[in-house]
Protein backbone atom coordinates (compact mmCIF):
# COMPACT_ATOMS: atom_id res chain seq x y z
CA UNK A 1 0.00 0.00 0.00
CA UNK A 2 2.34 2.15 0.83
CA UNK A 3 4.51 1.68 -2.56
CA UNK A 4 1.54 2.48 -4.74
CA UNK A 5 1.28 5.60 -2.88
CA UNK A 6 4.22 7.13 -3.39
CA UNK A 7 4.41 6.62 -7.38
CA UNK A 8 0.70 8.34 -7.38
CA UNK A 9 2.00 11.63 -5.83
CA UNK A 10 5.42 12.08 -7.29
CA UNK A 11 4.52 12.92 -10.70
CA UNK A 12 1.36 16.05 -9.47
CA UNK A 13 4.35 17.83 -8.14
CA UNK A 14 6.46 17.76 -11.34
CA UNK A 15 3.69 19.17 -13.13
CA UNK A 16 3.50 21.69 -10.18
CA UNK A 17 7.02 23.00 -10.90
CA UNK A 18 6.99 22.94 -13.93
CA UNK A 19 3.82 25.21 -14.02
CA UNK A 20 5.41 27.48 -12.30
CA UNK A 21 8.67 27.97 -13.83
CA UNK A 22 6.22 27.92 -17.47
CA UNK A 23 4.41 30.82 -15.64
CA UNK A 24 7.54 32.63 -14.20
CA UNK A 25 9.13 32.54 -17.47
CA UNK A 26 6.20 33.96 -19.56
CA UNK A 27 6.02 36.90 -17.15
CA UNK A 28 9.48 37.91 -17.24
CA UNK A 29 9.05 37.29 -20.67
CA UNK A 30 6.21 40.12 -20.24
CA UNK A 31 8.47 42.18 -18.02
CA UNK A 32 10.95 42.15 -20.59
CA UNK A 33 9.05 43.10 -23.72
CA UNK A 34 7.04 46.07 -21.83
CA UNK A 35 10.63 47.09 -20.58
CA UNK A 36 11.94 46.76 -24.55
CA UNK A 37 8.83 48.61 -26.26
CA UNK A 38 8.95 51.52 -23.59
CA UNK A 39 12.19 52.14 -24.42
CA UNK A 40 11.56 52.31 -27.79
CA UNK A 41 8.38 54.84 -27.25
CA UNK A 42 10.71 57.22 -26.01
CA UNK A 43 12.99 57.12 -28.01
CA UNK A 44 10.45 57.25 -30.96
CA UNK A 45 9.41 60.49 -28.45
CA UNK A 46 12.76 61.67 -28.20
CA UNK A 47 13.69 61.80 -32.13
CA UNK A 48 10.25 63.67 -33.29
CA UNK A 49 10.45 65.99 -30.14
CA UNK A 50 13.94 66.86 -31.69
CA UNK A 51 13.04 66.49 -35.07
CA UNK A 52 9.77 69.07 -34.11
CA UNK A 53 12.23 71.46 -32.36
CA UNK A 54 13.94 72.79 -34.85
CA UNK A 55 11.35 75.15 -36.79
CA UNK A 56 10.45 74.84 -40.24
CA UNK A 57 11.64 78.31 -41.39
CA UNK A 58 10.67 80.28 -45.33
CA UNK A 59 13.88 82.35 -46.21
CA UNK A 60 14.89 85.25 -49.02
CA UNK A 61 17.56 87.54 -49.94
CA UNK A 62 17.48 90.62 -50.39
CA UNK A 63 16.70 92.55 -54.09
CA UNK A 64 17.70 95.81 -55.48
CA UNK A 65 15.28 98.06 -54.94
CA UNK A 66 12.49 99.55 -57.24
CA UNK A 67 13.50 101.66 -59.92
CA UNK A 68 10.90 104.08 -58.99
CA UNK A 69 8.62 104.58 -55.81
CA UNK A 70 5.33 106.14 -55.73
CA UNK A 71 3.51 107.98 -53.16
CA UNK A 72 -0.47 109.19 -52.92
CA UNK A 73 -1.51 112.04 -50.96
CA UNK A 74 -4.64 113.91 -50.30
CA UNK A 75 -4.95 117.12 -51.85
CA UNK A 76 -7.47 120.15 -51.95
CA UNK A 77 -8.06 122.25 -55.32
CA UNK A 78 -8.37 126.14 -55.21
CA UNK A 79 -9.05 128.76 -57.64
CA UNK A 80 -6.19 130.53 -59.44
CA UNK A 81 -7.78 133.99 -57.63
CA UNK A 82 -11.01 134.10 -55.87
CA UNK A 83 -12.58 137.30 -54.74
CA UNK A 84 -15.32 137.65 -52.13
CA UNK A 85 -17.03 141.04 -53.58
CA UNK A 86 -18.47 143.24 -50.94
CA UNK A 87 -20.26 146.30 -51.28
CA UNK A 88 -18.60 150.02 -50.49
CA UNK A 89 -21.68 151.85 -49.89
CA UNK A 90 -24.79 151.15 -47.92
CA UNK A 91 -28.53 150.68 -49.34
CA UNK A 92 -30.62 148.80 -50.60
CA UNK A 93 -30.21 145.63 -53.88
CA UNK A 94 -31.71 147.19 -56.55
CA UNK A 95 -31.18 144.22 -58.84
CA UNK A 96 -28.55 141.35 -60.05
CA UNK A 97 -27.51 140.09 -63.01
CA UNK A 98 -26.16 137.43 -62.75
CA UNK A 99 -26.11 133.90 -60.73
CA UNK A 100 -24.47 131.13 -59.87
CA UNK A 101 -21.97 129.06 -62.07
CA UNK A 102 -22.25 132.04 -64.50
CA UNK A 103 -18.88 133.09 -66.60
CA UNK A 104 -18.23 136.82 -66.48
CA UNK A 105 -15.97 138.82 -67.86
CA UNK A 106 -13.85 141.43 -65.74
CA UNK A 107 -15.76 144.75 -65.37
CA UNK A 108 -19.36 142.87 -66.01
CA UNK A 109 -22.23 144.10 -64.39
CA UNK A 110 -22.92 141.61 -61.22
CA UNK A 111 -25.63 144.12 -59.39
CA UNK A 112 -26.54 147.56 -58.57
CA UNK A 113 -27.23 148.99 -54.85
CA UNK A 114 -29.73 152.36 -54.56
CA UNK A 115 -28.25 154.66 -52.04
CA UNK A 116 -29.95 157.50 -51.59
CA UNK A 117 -27.62 159.20 -48.78
CA UNK A 118 -24.50 158.87 -50.82
CA UNK A 119 -26.71 160.77 -54.14
CA UNK A 120 -27.36 163.52 -51.04
CA UNK A 121 -24.02 163.54 -50.00
CA UNK A 122 -22.32 163.57 -53.45
CA UNK A 123 -24.58 166.67 -54.43
CA UNK A 124 -23.55 168.35 -51.12
CA UNK A 125 -20.20 168.08 -51.86
CA UNK A 126 -20.86 169.29 -55.39
CA UNK A 127 -22.37 172.46 -53.76
CA UNK A 128 -19.79 172.87 -51.38
CA UNK A 129 -17.37 172.98 -54.21
CA UNK A 130 -19.05 175.52 -56.11
CA UNK A 131 -19.01 177.85 -52.22
CA UNK A 132 -15.59 177.50 -52.16
CA UNK A 133 -14.45 178.54 -56.10
CA UNK A 134 -16.90 181.32 -55.31
CA UNK A 135 -14.93 182.02 -52.19
CA UNK A 136 -12.03 181.89 -53.81
CA UNK A 137 -12.64 184.28 -56.65
CA UNK A 138 -13.58 187.04 -54.47
CA UNK A 139 -10.63 186.43 -52.24
CA UNK A 140 -8.54 186.88 -55.44
CA UNK A 141 -10.25 189.96 -56.61
CA UNK A 142 -9.48 191.55 -53.23
CA UNK A 143 -6.20 190.63 -52.92
CA UNK A 144 -5.60 192.05 -55.78
CA UNK A 145 -6.88 195.32 -54.90
CA UNK A 146 -4.85 195.28 -51.71
CA UNK A 147 -2.18 194.51 -53.29
CA UNK A 148 -2.73 197.68 -56.04
CA UNK A 149 -3.17 199.84 -53.18
CA UNK A 150 0.58 198.21 -51.35
CA UNK A 151 3.44 201.56 -50.70
CA UNK A 152 0.64 203.92 -50.23
CA UNK A 153 -0.76 205.98 -47.03
CA UNK A 154 -4.59 204.30 -47.92
CA UNK A 155 -3.61 200.73 -46.41
CA UNK A 156 -0.99 199.32 -44.17
CA UNK A 157 1.24 196.56 -45.82
CA UNK A 158 0.30 194.40 -42.83
CA UNK A 159 -3.48 194.54 -44.10
CA UNK A 160 -1.82 193.44 -47.89
CA UNK A 161 -0.43 190.53 -46.28
CA UNK A 162 -3.42 189.28 -44.59
CA UNK A 163 -5.66 189.62 -47.87
CA UNK A 164 -3.25 187.87 -49.63
CA UNK A 165 -3.06 184.95 -46.93
CA UNK A 166 -7.06 185.08 -46.97
CA UNK A 167 -6.93 184.30 -50.84
CA UNK A 168 -4.90 181.20 -50.93
CA UNK A 169 -6.65 179.65 -47.87
CA UNK A 170 -10.02 179.96 -50.42
CA UNK A 171 -7.85 178.51 -53.26
CA UNK A 172 -6.89 175.73 -50.79
CA UNK A 173 -10.56 175.27 -49.64
CA UNK A 174 -11.48 174.66 -53.22
CA UNK A 175 -8.88 172.08 -53.50
CA UNK A 176 -10.03 170.08 -50.47
CA UNK A 177 -13.68 170.74 -51.91
CA UNK A 178 -12.69 169.19 -55.40
CA UNK A 179 -11.09 165.71 -53.65
CA UNK A 180 -14.32 165.61 -51.31
CA UNK A 181 -16.51 165.97 -54.68
CA UNK A 182 -14.12 162.90 -56.00
CA UNK A 183 -14.46 160.59 -53.31
CA UNK A 184 -18.04 160.79 -53.42
CA UNK A 185 -17.74 160.69 -56.72
CA UNK A 186 -15.81 157.18 -56.11
CA UNK A 187 -19.12 156.19 -54.31
CA UNK A 188 -21.17 156.52 -56.83
CA UNK A 189 -19.49 154.49 -58.73
CA UNK A 190 -19.57 151.90 -56.11
CA UNK A 191 -23.42 151.29 -56.55
CA UNK A 192 -22.47 149.07 -59.42
CA UNK A 193 -21.16 146.09 -58.34
CA UNK A 194 -18.73 144.81 -61.01
CA UNK A 195 -16.25 141.04 -61.85
CA UNK A 196 -12.61 142.49 -61.17
CA UNK A 197 -11.67 139.45 -63.13
CA UNK A 198 -12.35 137.04 -65.62
CA UNK A 199 -14.10 134.27 -63.96
CA UNK A 200 -17.12 132.00 -62.57
CA UNK A 201 -19.59 133.33 -60.00
CA UNK A 202 -19.09 130.75 -56.93
CA UNK A 203 -22.00 132.46 -54.81
CA UNK A 204 -24.16 135.13 -54.83
CA UNK A 205 -25.99 135.77 -51.15
CA UNK A 206 -28.05 138.82 -52.14
CA UNK A 207 -31.54 139.01 -53.29
CA UNK A 208 -33.36 142.17 -54.40
CA UNK A 209 -34.44 144.97 -51.79
CA UNK A 210 -31.60 143.44 -49.15
CA UNK A 211 -29.96 145.94 -47.26
CA UNK A 212 -26.30 145.79 -47.25
CA UNK A 213 -23.57 147.73 -45.12
CA UNK A 214 -20.41 149.21 -46.91
CA UNK A 215 -17.25 147.32 -46.37
CA UNK A 216 -15.59 149.99 -45.63
CA UNK A 217 -16.22 152.69 -48.50
CA UNK A 218 -18.71 154.81 -45.92
CA UNK A 219 -17.77 156.12 -42.94
CA UNK A 220 -20.80 157.07 -41.66
CA UNK A 221 -22.57 153.05 -41.95
CA UNK A 222 -22.30 150.25 -39.39
CA UNK A 223 -22.59 146.56 -38.79
CA UNK A 224 -21.22 143.73 -40.40
CA UNK A 225 -20.73 143.87 -43.95
CA UNK A 226 -21.44 140.36 -45.77
CA UNK A 227 -19.74 139.18 -49.51
CA UNK A 228 -22.64 139.68 -51.85
CA UNK A 229 -20.49 137.62 -54.49
CA UNK A 230 -17.76 135.47 -54.90
CA UNK A 231 -15.66 135.20 -57.98
CA UNK A 232 -13.11 132.52 -59.01
CA UNK A 233 -10.88 132.75 -62.03
CA UNK A 234 -10.43 128.89 -62.82
CA UNK A 235 -8.31 128.83 -65.83
CA UNK A 236 -5.78 126.99 -64.00
CA UNK A 237 -6.32 125.87 -60.60
CA UNK A 238 -4.07 125.79 -57.73
CA UNK A 239 -3.47 122.04 -55.91
CA UNK A 240 -2.44 121.91 -52.17
CA UNK A 241 -0.77 118.76 -50.67
CA UNK A 242 0.38 118.26 -47.33
CA UNK A 243 3.69 116.17 -47.64
CA UNK A 244 5.42 114.22 -44.83
CA UNK A 245 9.17 115.19 -44.26
CA UNK A 246 10.36 111.54 -45.40
CA UNK A 247 9.83 112.53 -49.08
CA UNK A 248 10.44 116.35 -48.85
CA UNK A 249 13.99 115.67 -50.89
CA UNK A 250 11.51 114.44 -53.96
CA UNK A 251 10.40 118.12 -54.22
CA UNK A 252 12.87 119.49 -56.92
CA UNK A 253 11.78 122.55 -59.52
CA UNK A 254 10.15 120.86 -62.57
CA UNK A 255 8.13 118.02 -60.73
CA UNK A 256 5.32 117.02 -62.23
CA UNK A 257 2.49 114.54 -60.86
CA UNK A 258 -0.92 113.34 -61.69
CA UNK A 259 -4.26 113.51 -59.89
CA UNK A 260 -7.91 111.73 -59.75
CA UNK A 261 -11.06 113.28 -58.98
CA UNK A 262 -13.48 111.58 -57.13
CA UNK A 263 -16.59 113.01 -60.02
CA UNK A 264 -14.33 111.63 -63.02
CA UNK A 265 -13.34 107.77 -61.88
CA UNK A 266 -10.08 106.48 -64.70
CA UNK A 267 -9.36 109.93 -65.83
CA UNK A 268 -6.26 111.80 -64.28
CA UNK A 269 -4.80 115.24 -64.51
CA UNK A 270 -1.51 116.28 -64.14
CA UNK A 271 -0.28 119.08 -62.22
CA UNK A 272 3.69 120.74 -61.91
CA UNK A 273 5.10 122.02 -58.84
CA UNK A 274 4.94 125.62 -58.29
CA UNK A 275 6.42 126.47 -54.85
CA UNK A 276 6.36 124.73 -51.15
CA UNK A 277 6.73 126.20 -47.77
CA UNK A 278 10.22 125.82 -47.10
CA UNK A 279 9.07 124.65 -43.40
CA UNK A 280 7.72 121.83 -41.79
CA UNK A 281 4.48 121.74 -39.76
CA UNK A 282 5.78 121.17 -36.08
CA UNK A 283 2.47 119.46 -35.53
CA UNK A 284 2.05 116.88 -38.45
CA UNK A 285 5.69 117.58 -40.00
CA UNK A 286 4.59 117.98 -43.34
CA UNK A 287 5.05 120.65 -45.87
CA UNK A 288 2.53 122.93 -47.72
CA UNK A 289 3.61 122.16 -51.68
CA UNK A 290 1.64 123.91 -53.70
CA UNK A 291 0.92 122.37 -57.87
CA UNK A 292 -0.73 124.24 -61.01
CA UNK A 293 -3.16 122.45 -62.99
CA UNK A 294 -4.50 123.46 -66.52
CA UNK A 295 -7.98 123.55 -66.25
CA UNK A 296 -8.90 124.99 -69.84
CA UNK A 297 -12.50 122.62 -70.31
CA UNK A 298 -13.16 124.05 -66.82
CA UNK A 299 -13.92 120.69 -65.42
CA UNK A 300 -11.98 121.13 -62.10
CA UNK A 301 -13.76 123.15 -60.00
CA UNK A 302 -13.00 124.74 -56.67
CA UNK A 303 -12.92 123.00 -52.75
CA UNK A 304 -12.20 119.74 -55.05
CA UNK A 305 -10.98 116.57 -53.30
CA UNK A 306 -8.11 115.26 -55.09
CA UNK A 307 -5.69 112.05 -54.59
CA UNK A 308 -2.52 112.80 -55.90
CA UNK A 309 0.25 110.90 -57.47
CA UNK A 310 3.85 111.15 -57.43
CA UNK A 311 6.24 108.97 -58.89
CA UNK A 312 10.17 109.95 -58.49
CA UNK A 313 13.31 108.05 -58.98
CA UNK A 314 15.22 105.84 -56.24
CA UNK A 315 18.26 104.67 -55.82
CA UNK A 316 18.42 100.80 -57.09
CA UNK A 317 21.58 100.10 -55.30
CA UNK A 318 19.98 99.98 -52.14
CA UNK A 319 18.68 96.60 -50.96
CA UNK A 320 15.19 96.17 -49.86
CA UNK A 321 13.78 93.65 -47.72
CA UNK A 322 10.04 93.33 -46.48
CA UNK A 323 8.59 95.33 -43.52
CA UNK A 324 7.52 91.25 -41.95
CA UNK A 325 11.47 90.56 -41.71
CA UNK A 326 12.41 93.21 -39.28
CA UNK A 327 12.56 92.25 -35.98
CA UNK A 328 12.57 95.43 -33.18
CA UNK A 329 14.63 94.53 -30.13
CA UNK A 330 16.42 96.53 -27.44
CA UNK A 331 19.21 96.64 -29.74
CA UNK A 332 17.46 98.24 -32.93
CA UNK A 333 16.19 96.88 -35.66
CA UNK A 334 17.40 93.54 -36.44
CA UNK A 335 17.37 90.83 -39.50
CA UNK A 336 17.34 87.20 -38.29
CA UNK A 337 20.01 85.87 -41.14
CA UNK A 338 20.38 82.06 -42.08
CA UNK A 339 24.32 80.90 -42.23
CA UNK A 340 25.31 78.06 -44.31
CA UNK A 341 25.19 75.74 -40.99
CA UNK A 342 20.94 77.05 -40.99
CA UNK A 343 21.90 78.46 -37.69
CA UNK A 344 19.84 81.90 -37.13
CA UNK A 345 22.75 85.37 -36.73
CA UNK A 346 20.63 88.11 -35.58
CA UNK A 347 21.55 91.23 -37.75
CA UNK A 348 21.52 94.60 -36.66
CA UNK A 349 20.73 97.15 -39.73
CA UNK A 350 19.96 100.59 -40.26
CA UNK A 351 16.98 101.09 -42.27
CA UNK A 352 16.24 103.68 -44.87
CA UNK A 353 13.14 105.00 -46.89
CA UNK A 354 10.16 103.10 -46.22
CA UNK A 355 8.62 101.86 -49.47
CA UNK A 356 5.69 100.85 -48.70
CA UNK A 357 5.02 97.04 -47.78
CA UNK A 358 9.27 97.12 -48.19
CA UNK A 359 12.26 98.93 -46.74
CA UNK A 360 15.43 99.73 -47.59
CA UNK A 361 18.55 98.38 -45.74
CA UNK A 362 21.33 100.72 -45.82
CA UNK A 363 23.93 98.83 -44.11
CA UNK A 364 24.25 96.07 -42.07
CA UNK A 365 23.25 93.47 -44.69
CA UNK A 366 25.09 91.90 -47.83
CA UNK A 367 23.52 90.70 -51.41
CA UNK A 368 24.51 87.16 -50.78
CA UNK A 369 22.68 86.97 -46.76
CA UNK A 370 19.68 85.24 -46.17
CA UNK A 371 17.17 86.07 -44.07
CA UNK A 372 13.80 84.51 -42.26
CA UNK A 373 10.72 86.14 -43.89
CA UNK A 374 8.57 86.14 -41.18
CA UNK A 375 10.50 85.53 -38.05
CA UNK A 376 8.59 84.86 -34.36
CA UNK A 377 9.35 87.07 -31.44
CA UNK A 378 10.98 84.41 -29.83
CA UNK A 379 13.58 84.15 -32.70
CA UNK A 380 17.33 83.38 -30.59
CA UNK A 381 20.55 83.85 -31.75
CA UNK A 382 22.26 80.27 -33.12
CA UNK A 383 18.60 78.43 -33.43
CA UNK A 384 19.06 75.81 -35.67
CA UNK A 385 16.22 76.14 -38.48
CA UNK A 386 15.21 73.70 -40.84
CA UNK A 387 14.84 75.92 -44.12
CA UNK A 388 11.15 75.02 -46.26
CA UNK A 389 10.41 76.17 -49.72
CA UNK A 390 6.85 76.47 -48.21
CA UNK A 391 4.27 75.44 -46.90
CA UNK A 392 0.62 74.68 -47.79
CA UNK A 393 -1.74 77.73 -46.01
CA UNK A 394 1.48 79.97 -46.60
CA UNK A 395 1.06 82.83 -48.65
CA UNK A 396 2.99 81.80 -51.35
CA UNK A 397 6.52 82.78 -52.97
CA UNK A 398 7.02 84.96 -56.26
CA UNK A 399 9.67 85.94 -57.64
CA UNK A 400 11.97 85.69 -54.74
CA UNK A 401 15.31 85.10 -54.04
CA UNK A 402 15.83 81.62 -52.15
CA UNK A 403 19.69 80.75 -52.72
CA UNK A 404 23.03 82.73 -53.80
CA UNK A 405 22.70 80.46 -57.11
CA UNK A 406 19.85 82.89 -59.07
CA UNK A 407 21.13 85.99 -59.39
CA UNK A 408 19.22 89.26 -59.02
CA UNK A 409 17.84 91.02 -62.49
CA UNK A 410 17.38 94.02 -62.95
CA UNK A 411 13.72 94.35 -63.36
CA UNK A 412 13.03 91.32 -60.64
CA UNK A 413 10.16 92.66 -57.92
CA UNK A 414 10.10 91.50 -54.18
CA UNK A 415 7.30 89.69 -52.48
CA UNK A 416 5.36 92.21 -50.76
CA UNK A 417 3.31 89.55 -48.84
CA UNK A 418 4.80 87.07 -47.56
CA UNK A 419 5.03 84.52 -44.50
CA UNK A 420 7.16 82.09 -42.47
CA UNK A 421 6.34 78.16 -42.85
CA UNK A 422 6.74 77.33 -39.66
CA UNK A 423 4.77 74.59 -37.82
CA UNK A 424 2.91 76.80 -36.37
CA UNK A 425 1.42 79.21 -39.00
CA UNK A 426 -0.05 82.24 -37.80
Amino acid sequence: MNVVNREVVAPGRVRLKWSVAIAALVLAGLVVHGIVQRHDNVTDLQTLANEESVPQVQVMMPVPGPATRSISLPGNIKAWNTAPIYAQVSGYVRKWYVDYGAFVKAGTLLATIDAPTVDEQYQTALANLDVAKTNSTLADVTAQRWKALAGTEAVAQEEVDVQVASAAVKKAQVVAAQHEVARYHALEGFKDIVAPFDGVITSRDTDIGNYVNAAGGDVSSHGAADDLFSVADIHEMRLFVSVPQDYADMLKPGLEATFTLPQYPGRQFKATLSTTANAFDPQTRTVITELVAPNPDHLIWPGTYATVHFVIPTNRSVLVVPEQALLFRDQGMQLAVVGPDDKVHLQNVTLGLNLGQNVQVLSGLKPTDRFMVNPSAGTLEGEKVQIVSGVPGIAPQTTIRTSTSEPAHPGEEQQANVAVAKNDPK
